[in-house]
């Protein structure tokens, strides 16, 4: 049987909370770093995916980003490529340091937009020897602006966050809308969406269902795409053409500047949060993934 630890570790001057998970047996074993999709706290699929990937032999650990869940930082719940990168990074420390792993052998796993995050620690991190995405949501300003309402809605969306951040500075008062929601059109993901809202699956109490509005701007101009030329860790992409802009995670796969395999499975993105068979078809790809690079 698998073993969980809760684990706090520091990232700069934050503290950060994680779920550590343990293979069986004495010896150390492969590290792996788990992260999902924007703003979610490790319950909603990092947890998940961290758990099977122990029972396959690894120790992979899932964790709350700075703002997020039961980690410290202020504000809370705003997304932040850059926060995120730096936490990835100190998670990988602290992994490598951890005596029930073996800190040369390291890799990462994103699901949906932790796929950016991840990406961005193998590019800079030489520690990242192997690389997961599931269900990546990789974008630069040319998918944004299809996602977004074309140029126009992307300059709104920041011009929003820049009005947003100067309000924070000003006042200390940070501005939400929901992340998801059918009704608020102001929502992050402005439609009906059961993972998230069920209380069965993604909207559990640890998740607020909030969005800051300054985090527009990060968020918009982070260029996930143009990393790919640094990757040089082996990385494997699962990914469905039904699940979010395929086209985005191909166009990643094809500037890889490293050895990338491209695994293709059916279902919508949120079947790779938390339905089966997608997630252990994922879990199963990411392992025999591992298993041969790390």
């Amino acid at each position: 049987m698998t073993s969980q630890q809760k684990v706090v570790f520091p990232s700069e001057d934050v503290s950060l909370t994680g779920n550590l998970f343990l293979p069986d047996g004495d010896a150390p074993a492969p590290g792996i770093v788990v992260a999902g999709t924007w703003t979610s706290v490790k319950e909603l699929m990092a947890d998940r995916y961290a758990e099977r990937l122990a029972d396959r032999g690894y120790a992979a650990l899932s964790f709350d980003f700075t703002g997020f869940g039961e980690s410290g930082g202020e504000p809370r719940d705003v997304e932040s490529p850059e926060l995120k990168i730096r936490d990835v990074r100190h998670a990988l420390t602290f992994l490598a340091g951890h005596p029930a792993v073996d800190g040369a052998r390291l890799g990462a796993l994103g699901v949906c937009a932790a796929a950016m995050y991840m990406s961005a620690a193998a590019a800079d991190d030489p520690r990242v020897r192997s690389l997961a995405l599931v269900a990546p949501w990789l974008h630069d300003a040319k998918l944004c602006a299809e996602n977004y309402g074309g140029d126009e809605g992307v300059a709104a969306k920041i011009a929003d966050a820049e009005k947003a951040r100067a309000r924070y500075r000003e006042t200390g008062e940070v501005e939400y809308v929901p992340m998801v929601s059918g009704s608020d059109p102001r929502a992050a993901l402005p439609m009906e969406v059961d993972f998230y809202l069920n209380p069965d699956r993604g909207g559990i109490a640890a998740w607020p269902n909030r969005f800051a509005v300054m985090a527009w701007e990060g968020w918009l101009t982070f260029d996930s795409i143009s990393l790919a030329p640094r990757v040089t860790a082996p990385t494997v992409l699962v990914h469905s053409e039904d699940a979010a802009i395929p086209d985005g995670a191909r166009r990643f796969h094809d500037a890889l500047a490293g050895p990338g395999d491209f695994v293709w499975t059916d279902g919508i993105q949120f079947d790779f949060y938390d339905r089966e068979p997608q997630v252990t078809f994922a879990a199963d790809t990411a392992a025999a993934h591992f298993n041969a690079t790390l």
